[in-house]
């Protein structure tokens, strides 16, 4: 996730992020090399990637991040900070493992979880105050999507993920829009269509939350991102980065949508 100091924000409020989700996938020592990899290929890039890794390999994959561009984050966490929760992680035990970010309300964890925006919402409340930087998924699903309910399933999740989010979070927080028919299908949404809804939730979250907070917000697309279609994307003005799923467990193609993030757009820090 991303930090910054008064003067960048002011010049550059929304820089781009690339943040790799690699989902139930890899071993510790896969990640240990690939993260190995991944550090080399971004020598030179200017701003730091972020990768989403199970919670087995956070503390080996951050041992090896450390000092390079690439830091580790986590893809899901408790609604709890402690106590008699078997199998869940609190947002304290993240940070002491190594992770600088954490994915809520992922479609996945939504679908086949059953999370709604409450338990979400609490998430990212715990998350925000422990520290952590906070990536919020939205987005619709297929039959929505064609009813033409977008903008409405939307703005509902926004206003449910970040009630009592003020303006304490706003430089913790990144919103993915992950439209979920295009989710690992190949269909990734069109640019004019990815354009119209990210400008739709920055519009959203200005009637929420106020202009300062939308504008320091940035808003990731997620969904069949691959590196034919990134460049396109990263171009669009709304669009502030990429969360990427399938293709960020090849190191070669994941390389290649981070050297289309350095043509397009500047860069800040992930912490």
């Amino acid at each position: 996730m991303i930090e910054n100091d008064n003067e960048n924000l002011l010049s550059d409020p929304r820089p781009v992020t690339i943040i790799g989700n690699w989902k139930m996938n890899k071993t510790i020592m896969e990640a240990k090399t690939f993260v190995a990899g991944l550090a080399v290929a971004t020598t030179h890039c200017s701003s730091k990637i972020g990768l989403a890794v199970p919670y087995t390999m956070i503390e080996q994959a951050a041992e090896v991040a450390r000092g390079t561009s690439v830091v580790i984050g986590a893809q899901n966490v408790s609604s709890e900070e402690e106590g008699a929760f078997t199998g869940e992680i609190s947002c304290n035990q993240l940070k002491d493992a190594g992770a600088s970010f954490v994915i809520i309300g992922h479609s996945e964890r939504r679908g086949y979880y059953h999370e709604d925006y409450s338990v979400i919402n609490r998430k990212v409340y715990l998350s925000i105050n422990s520290g952590l930087k906070v990536i919020m998924s939205i987005g619709e699903m297929s039959e929505q999507h064609q009813k033409g309910k977008v903008n409405e399933v939307l703005k509902d999740q926004l206003k449910r993920g970040l009630e009592g989010i003020d303006a304490f979070g706003k430089d913790q927080l990144m919103i993915a829009y992950e439209p979920l028919w295009a989710i690992g299908t190949n269909l990734a949404a069109t640019p004019e269509v990815v354009q119209s809804v990210h400008h739709f939730c920055r519009q959203t979250l200005a009637k929420l939350k106020g202009e300062n907070f939308a504008e320091r917000v940035q808003i990731l697309y997620g969904g069949s991102v691959k590196p034919d279609n990134a460049a396109e994307l990263l171009n669009l003005p709304d669009v502030d980065g990429l969360l990427v799923g399938g293709a960020s467990l090849s190191l070669d193609s994941f390389t290649k949508i981070i050297q289309c993030q350095q043509t397009y757009k500047s860069h800040v820090e992930i912490k």
